[in-house]
């Protein structure tokens, strides 16, 4: 069974367990500190960021994109359509997603690293303007759940379970209707709630 090396809050390894047991592939979970920087993770993604999937036959694969793209060969494209035009679809909304996590991850890692006096609050507007710009394009148009969803709704949800998670009471307003796909997405696909960030 391959290793995923993990955090709980991480946005980007709730994306690819949620993608795991979506295409029903099983991973040994790991709960994985990066600050602590164990040699297991440093050697097999020497930039020491999570998440890590370990298999036999294929060694380590970092960066969450190329694990989905890993898990979608794998399980005979459980996770992204066949159809080149509905794959970019699914593909551009996975990137849109995880863009709006590395700026919330930016903002969040400003206040965390630096003493109160010395965070660069035009940097904490600057990644939060960002953020707040793709989900307003995502909220004007929710994507649809259908019965059989890609990626890109996987890494939507994550993101959105992160916001809860770090930024509860801050980015609701305005944005009712992703908060109500949030809502139906856990209703429909409830197998996929115990993996978002906590």
């Amino acid at each position: 069974m391959p290793k995923f090396l993990y955090a709980p809050a991480s946005p980007y390894s709730a994306k690819v367990r949620m993608a795991a047991a979506y295409a029903g592939i099983a991973v040994d979970a790991v709960v994985t500190d990066t600050a602590a920087a164990p040699a297991e993770l440093l050697d097999a993604n020497p930039l020491g960021k999570i998440p890590v999937l370990i298999d036999d036959e294929h060694g380590a694969i970092f960066d969450s994109r190329a694990i989905t793209q890993h898990l979608n060969r794998v399980s005979g494209n459980a996770l992204f359509p066949r159809n080149a035009a509905k794959r970019l679809d699914a593909e551009r909304l996975e990137a849109l997603a995880d863009g709006i996590c590395d700026c919330l991850l930016a903002h969040v890692y400003e206040r965390r690293s630096r003493p109160e006096d010395m965070v660069h609050g035009p940097w904490l507007d600057k990644q939060l303007d960002k953020a707040m710009r793709g989900l307003e394009v995502l909220n004007a148009n929710p994507p649809k759940l259908p019965k059989k969803i890609t990626v890109g709704q996987i890494a939507l949800r994550a993101t959105l379970a992160y916001l809860d998670l770090r930024f509860a009471g801050k980015w609701e307003r305005g944005h009712a209707r992703l908060k109500r796909w949030g809502a139906r997405f856990d209703e429909k696909f409830p197998e996929l709630v115990p993996y978002l960030p906590s």
